[in-house]
């Protein structure tokens, strides 16, 4: 059993900084310079990757706050202004994933890029960010689960519960060990990004059964799922057809 400890603010004197923030901001520069590192194994100008990561972040923050927003909008229709203050926190990973797709897409498809290489090459990178990035979550609690007596469950206010922030962030230190030890041998493009949908998917449709029910913000199910889950099995789905389709498409020329 993990004790309960809480760390929300780094207070220096001068500022405040939010622990969650920091972990987060943290795991974006842990995968800007995985994603560089792949960007020259690849051989594909690493030029191009501020530019591209530039908008992958806008597009991201934008979608996972959208995202938030749209799923808790009953903690924020009382008070427009809440939907901007980003530093309470309230992201939603999903909404990351979507709004970074469509900024990437955009941007790839406009600069007439490898879209595959590049895809692969940012791909390889997100396991390493949610790590970090997780950790921020399980640092102030904020994905409690059900009562358990597991071993690495957090001792909690009436109980021992799991800790979702926790079981992410090591989802994404073991998927980021995994894509060190397939990287080996040489995938075809768009491998990393086929495989990281199916992990993904999988692992937190599953994980979710573990979210709590019981406490008060707890995430609306709809017949029995999160959206998260519905969400992940979307993910899991395009991952498998992506897998055989670029698995068997034409070998370039």
């Amino acid at each position: 059993m993990i004790p309960w400890f809480s760390y929300d603010v780094v207070n220096l004197g001068f500022i405040k900084l939010q622990v969650w923030g920091i972990l987060v901001s943290l795991g974006f520069i842990a995968g800007m310079v995985v994603s560089y590192w792949q960007f020259k194994k690849r051989k594909l100008s690493p030029d191009n990757i501020f530019d591209l990561i530039f908008w992958i972040i806008i597009g991201s923050i934008i979608g996972a706050r959208f995202l938030y927003v749209l799923e808790y909008w009953r903690f924020f229709s009382g008070d427009y202004f809440e939907i901007i203050r980003m530093w309470h926190g309230g992201m939603s990973v999903y909404g990351g994933f979507i709004g970074a797709t469509i900024a990437g897409t955009i941007y790839l498809l406009k600069k007439e890029f490898d879209f595959w290489a590049h895809i692969d090459a940012l791909i390889f990178s997100l396991p390493l960010g949610l790590f970090i990035g997780r950790l921020g979550c399980f640092f102030i609690h904020d994905h409690p689960g059900i009562e358990t007596d597991f071993f690495l469950g957090v001792q909690y206010a009436g109980g021992v519960r799991h800790d979702l922030g926790l079981y992410l962030s090591l989802n994404g230190l073991i998927l980021f060990l995994v894509f060190l030890l397939l990287s080996r041998k040489k995938r075809f493009d768009g491998f990393y990004a086929a495989f990281f949908a199916i992990w993904y998917g999988t692992a937190r449709f599953l994980l979710d059964f573990l979210r709590a029910k019981d406490i008060f913000g707890a995430d609306a199910r709809y017949f029995n799922l999160t959206l998260a889950q519905y969400l992940s099995l979307a993910l899991l789905i395009f991952g498998i057809i992506l897998l055989f389709y670029l698995r068997n498409r034409p070998a370039k020329q």
